[in-house]
């Protein structure tokens, strides 16, 4: 099905590190990725739909799990709000309840506990990182989970036994939107405002927004013309196709079923939507690298040779073997055998810098062809095989791992659809697509959620108004500014959990994140205490120092993200728009240890050096 176009001859059959391979020809190479780029650099291919205050599609954020229930305006005092009830918040809570806080009060938009596990409950979803190194405070609760990778009804029971061990449910705001805070400086309090009428003043905010709260609606012409039934993965529609998570959706029997996307989020669900429905179409833009997940029961021996601090050693592990560290690889999966490899390239010393980018991109090449190879050893179709295949570096895109997802292309009632430039538009009965109409009963937008560098003020989805009444959009208008990519100068009290884009490091693993900043959180705000301190801001020039640096040790890799496919990583296609004050602590993803042993020496000072305290 696909046209002949420059490179055809990087053969899929070969390429595997083991032998025997097509072997690495970098102009082919540089020809063919190019040429299925710009299959891709569609003018407006990235359009999304704002969902604030839109008429027609506002009620793709509704919640369907959880019943809306009335109640009082509340007005009250308390020492922290955290907004967000995510991991983020989860932690933050459990660590201040830890430092001895008393009244905290969690604020969240969802109907409970959860943040992305809360909304996404979509059929097969389950984390994409190890259980045991995702799953938080599995010491504090004593649990193991039941398999390497969980599912995600698992991971959101779990995260609600943290909430309940800390007491966080019992004070917490649910089906609660925050659409003002605001520091109050004659009191010292930070003063919140509600979609429910609500008046919660704090003398401290912890901004625990999360990183994919966004839910991303693709503009397409027409989409408000389907006369069908339409939901995104985040807010899967069970009344209407039947089953839950775990069980066939028997309502999609006799249905025709579109799903647009390729992503996380429709690699997890197209398996259970093929054995459901009646006919399935999968639209896809751009394939994603798939590997092998291997999921498998948790051994009845995991826990036993564990030792106190077992979770935060392998989390460390894990960022080390990434980082190409000389360690045991503890976790042993997809994301230490190929991410690292690609992220931090081991080669022998005396390679000129050319010679070491050129073994690098071969590198890259050789793990690209194993998943291409994957796809020829597992699809039966060779047309169908072809348009599955990734055609770009292995850093362009998120990887994916799974075992169902390709089988399920084996299926006859399923049909893999090639649009690279995208839909062309949603119609009464369906959607066109390379010019030919596809009928559908049910289109199932598996597009995923805005990047996780979506500018702060935007993902917090409020006015933030500080000092001078200084709105934080307008001081982070040419990009953000913080001190330890947790705090910033006129906005005293308040603290952000760390963020990608936001000056402190990148993980692919969120929680080791979520955890460290947490305890850094919580710790300040102790200390704090402890000297009977009301106000804490950040001193100007120590924020400025902090952001100069952030700046001077920008990496720019523009120019090897621009050969890239369109993708969320490379901003869509246009990279030279990122920011150097967008960057991490240490340059390029960060260096999340020293970043962390500056926080920690910071912390042992006592000092409080950078800050301004009354």
């Amino acid at each position: 099905m696909n046209e002949e176009g420059p490179g055809d001859e990087i053969s899929s059959q070969g390429g595997d590190p083991g032998g025997g391979g097509a072997p690495f020809d970098p102009d082919a190479v540089h020809a063919k990725y190019l040429a299925e780029r710009d299959k891709r650099l569609v003018e407006g291919r990235a359009a999304i739909r704002d969902l604030t205050g839109d008429g027609v599609f506002a009620r793709y954020q509704d919640d369907p799990f959880t019943p809306f229930q009335h109640r009082d305006r509340i007005r009250d005092d308390v020492d922290v709000v955290v907004i967000g009830a995510g991991i983020g918040g989860i932690v933050s809570g459990a660590e201040l309840r830890r430092a001895g806080i008393a009244k905290i009060r969690l604020i969240d938009s969802a109907g409970g506990i959860g943040g992305t596990w809360y909304w996404n409950r979509y059929p097969g979803v389950m984390c994409d990182v190890e259980s045991y190194i995702y799953m938080p405070l599995l010491e504090d609760l004593d649990y193991i989970p039941s398999r390497k990778y969980a599912f995600g009804d698992e991971i959101r029971s779990h995260l609600e036994r943290i909430a309940e061990k800390f007491d966080l449910v019992r004070d917490a705001l649910f089906h609660t939107v925050v659409e003002r805070s605001e520091w109050d400086e004659s009191d010292a309090r930070w003063v919140l405002h509600t979609d429910r009428g609500d008046e919660i003043r704090a003398r401290y905010v912890v901004m625990a927004v999360g990183i994919l709260n966004l839910l991303k609606l693709p503009d397409i012409p027409g989409m408000e013309l389907f006369k069908g039934r339409s939901f995104h993965t985040s807010r899967w529609d069970y009344e209407y196709t039947g089953g839950d998570m775990h069980s066939p959706m028997t309502n999609l029997a006799d249905k025709a079923v579109g799903i647009i996307g390729t992503g996380a989020s429709a690699i997890q669900c197209v398996g259970p939507l093929a054995l459901s429905s009646r006919h399935l179409f999968v639209f896809q833009r751009t394939p994603s690298a798939i590997g092998e997940r291997n999921n498998r029961p948790t051994p009845p021996d995991f826990a036993q040779p564990l030792g106190p601090g077992w979770q935060r050693e392998r989390m460390g592990n894990f960022h080390s073997v990434l980082d190409g560290q000389s360690v045991p690889d503890l976790v042993d999966d997809g994301w230490t055998h190929h991410e690292a490899k690609v992220w931090s390239p081991r080669f022998e010393p005396g390679l000129s810098p050319e010679e070491f980018m050129l073994r690098a991109e071969e590198q890259d090449f050789e793990i690209m062809e194993q998943h291409r190879r994957r796809i020829d050893q597992i699809v039966e179709d060779p047309e169908v095989a072809e348009i599955l295949k990734p055609y770009y570096r292995y850093l362009c895109k998120r990887p994916c791992f799974h075992d169902e997802y390709l089988p399920a292309f084996n299926r006859a009632n399923l049909t893999l659809v090639d649009c690279p430039a995208g839909i062309e538009r949603v119609t009464e009965e369906g959607l066109v697509c390379n010019g030919r109409a596809f009928s559908l009963d049910c289109i199932v937008y598996a597009t995923g959620f805005e990047p996780e560098v979506t500018p702060f003020p935007r993902r917090a989805g409020h006015d933030i108004v500080g000092r001078r009444g200084v709105r934080l959009a307008d001081k982070w208008a040419d990009g953000p500014a913080t001190f330890h990519g947790m705090m910033t100068s006129g906005f005293p009290n308040m603290f952000m959990m760390p963020a990608p884009g936001q000056q402190s490091v990148v993980t692919v693993n969120a929680t080791f994140l979520n955890v460290e900043g947490a305890e850094h959180i919580a710790e300040t705000i102790r200390l704090l205490d402890q000297r009977d301190i009301r106000i804490v801001d950040v001193r100007p020039e120590a924020e400025a120092a902090y952001v100069d640096g952030i700046v001077g040790s920008f990496r720019d890799v523009s120019a090897v993200m621009e050969a890239c496919t369109p993708s969320r990583l490379n901003n869509e296609g246009n990279p030279k728009a990122m920011n150097p004050k967008s960057g991490a602590w240490g340059g390029g993803r960060g260096d999340l240890f020293g970043w962390l042993h500056m926080l920690e020496t910071w912390r042992r000072a006592g000092d409080f050096e950078g800050l301004e305290i009354s």
